[in-house]
């Protein structure tokens, strides 16, 4: 299918945003498509906590801004934050695999299909791994032993140009046998 590469062409990391938030129902759209993501033995190891609060964005930006990066994510409107959940494996698997085996994995589908429904709405995203957890564990009540996996911040961007993408050959990443 053209439209899906299409998209996939057009998702870039976006790093500045418009001045205008993102409407609830568009995200909540964005998380009904990740939801639909399929996990491995159905484990679902997600959970995501929607940040659109005009009072906590801000708060959830600076956790963001740590080591001198991310600075510009100070102007995002919204924030995806996935958590990661307790993957429940099938009774066979389990005896031999540790419960989170996949969950990476799946957390990883989960936030890439946030972030292209996100794109398919003219939304722009970006996906931050650095952030200061104790803080944003506390500041949106997320419980000790749950890992916060991703940040992913959202807004609509201030450009539309398409950056051209910087990517291995495809020779230097596939073999077919």
């Amino acid at each position: 299918m053209d439209d899906f590469m299409e998209l996939a062409l057009k998702r870039q990391s976006c790093r500045q945003y418009q001045d205008k938030p993102v409407e609830h129902d568009k995200l909540l759209k964005c998380v009904e498509a990740a939801r639909l993501n399929p996990s491995a033995c159905n484990s679902q190891p997600w959970s995501v906590v929607v940040v659109e609060s005009p009072d906590v964005v801000p708060e959830v930006a600076k956790t963001t801004m740590q080591l001198g990066i991310n600075e510009y994510i100070g102007n995002a409107k919204a924030f995806f934050v996935i958590v990661e959940e307790y993957a429940k494996l099938i009774p066979n698997v389990a005896k031999v695999l540790d419960s989170q085996y996949w969950a990476k994995g799946d957390l990883g589908a989960f936030a890439y299909a946030l972030c292209l429904q996100a794109e398919s709405q003219g939304i722009g995203t970006c996906t931050l791994g650095v952030f200061d957890r104790p803080r944003l564990r506390e500041l949106l009540s997320i419980p000790q032993d749950k890992n916060i996996f991703l940040v992913i911040a959202v807004g609509y961007p201030a450009k539309d140009h398409v950056r051209n993408k910087q990517r291995k050959p495809i020779e230097e990443i596939v073999r077919f046998v």
